[in-house]
């Protein structure tokens, strides 16, 4: 069986590589010729945890290219894995996917099938089968299903490998068939329902996690304020086997290419059609606002941040990755800097992406200690392990003012109540071991 995957970004490249390395010849289709050449070189270009080296031992099975007609012409199945990026109304802008499909009808010359991965409005499936329709050069017989992914960034290999589930949606039972015969080596349970089912299902899942970040950090808020710990409320809500333990960690809320742009795909859909999703509309509110948590707490400490050194340690939106879309960071950096703050970052990954952002208005470290030497406040906006295992003594003898925000609740607060800083952070107690005169 020869597959082609359109599209070389998380979705798109991680399955083609993936599918290689169950056994499959896949031809992985690009517009950026530079990119394609970086990709034969076994060079991923992105950041993402197993993936090169997957690649590079699957090289005999994988071909980059920017001619997608020869990768189309005489695929069995054709995954598109493009972006989907969010338009300025919260709608899901689906013209790369459109372009895909006008490309694989003038491409194909037998039957195949024609797999959406990418994350798309309901009833995306059926106007691509449309589009390809309207414009075959050939006479060939086609179908279009609906095959969303279930990646996480920082996990994706994993989570492609060793999927949770594998949701097909078709609307003939070959079709069906056929995509259960790609996936007859995966280990994980299949579900084959209409296109429209599957298409929903990864919206509401995803709108759903989201949800319960919103929640749980709605909780933790309200724990600051009435003296409850955030940790100990998750804690005794994940033994439900009903409610579960993950996304519970409260934070400065959640970010990167998934769940931002999914909630407001969805809360838009619902509109169009005259409905309010009120739970979606408030999770996308609440994560706004969450991720100005820590310049509302530094508030209490400065009433400007004008000719204080700042560290951050975490520019990425979650570690593991070094995506910064929707990261907290870009959202604070900009007011720090409008209030005359001095900037010291560091991150694990994110550096250079966040360079193209802020190519000299910041100072980037290399290491932790670096970031924090003389610094007069520290925000955490990412959990990096580097962070989580940093001695938390070290913020006294570097900083000039130990005074830690933390986005992320990276440290047990037993070791904090032994250090000589302020630490506080989402949801707990403030540790104050500080003298400090403060506003």
């Amino acid at each position: 069986m020869k597959i082609a995957v359109a599209g070389t970004g998380y979705v798109g490249l991680v399955t083609g590589v993936c599918l290689a390395e169950h056994g499959y010849n896949v031809s992985c289709v690009d517009i950026d010729n530079e990119k394609v050449e970086l990709m034969n070189s076994g060079i991923a270009p992105i950041y993402e945890p197993g993936l090169e080296e997957l690649m590079v031992s699957n090289m005999e099975k994988l071909f980059f290219t920017t001619n997608y007609y020869d990768a189309y012409r005489d695929a069995d199945v054709i995954f598109i894995g493009v972006g989907t990026p969010e338009k300025l109304d919260g709608s899901a802008d689906l013209n790369y996917v459109y372009s895909v499909a006008l490309q694989i009808a003038e491409s194909i010359e037998k039957d195949c099938v024609v797999v959406i991965k990418s994350t798309v409005p309901i009833g995306t499936n059926e106007k691509v089968e449309s589009i390809i329709r309207k414009n075959l050069k050939k006479n060939v017989n086609l179908s279009v299903a609906s095959n969303p992914e279930f990646l996480a960034q920082g996990t994706a290999v994993q989570d492609t490998l060793y999927p949770s589930r594998i949701v097909i949606g078709v609307e003939e039972e070959s079709t069906g068939m056929i995509l259960k015969e790609v996936y007859q080596n995966f280990e994980a349970p299949i579900l084959i329902t209409n296109r429209r089912s599957a298409e929903m299902i990864k919206y509401a899942s995803n709108d759903f996690l989201a949800l319960k970040i919103s929640f749980i950090n709605e909780i933790a808020n309200l724990c600051e304020i009435i003296g409850a710990d955030i940790e100990d409320v998750a804690l005794g809500m994940g033994y439900d086997s009903r409610i579960g333990s993950k996304f519970l960690n409260s934070g400065i809320g959640y970010g990167g290419s998934c769940f931002p742009k999914d909630t407001k795909a969805l809360h838009w859909l619902a509109n169009f059609h005259d409905y309010e999703l009120k739970t979606i509309k408030a999770t996308i509110d609440v994560n706004e606002n969450q991720k100005l948590k820590l310049i509302k707490k530094s508030r209490k400490y400065f009433d400007s941040l004008n000719g204080l050194t700042v560290a951050i340690l975490g520019l990425t939106f979650k570690p593991g990755t070094d995506d910064l879309r929707e990261a907290p960071s870009l959202v604070n950096v900009p007011i720090m800097l409008e209030d005359g703050a001095k900037i010291k970052a560091w991150d694990s990954a994110g550096v250079n992406n966040f360079k193209k952002v802020f190519p000299d208005e910041i100072t980037y470290c290399k290491t932790i200690e670096d970031t924090l030497t003389d610094a007069d406040i520290c925000f955490i906006f990412t959990e990096w392990e580097e962070v989580k295992n940093f001695n938390v003594l070290n913020f006294s003898k570097l900083m000039k003012t130990p005074i830690i925000l933390d986005g992320r609740n990276c440290y047990n607060l037993v070791s904090v109540q032994k250090s000589p800083i302020l630490y506080d952070s989402i949801g707990r107690e403030t540790i104050n071991n500080l003298e400090f005169s403060f506003i």
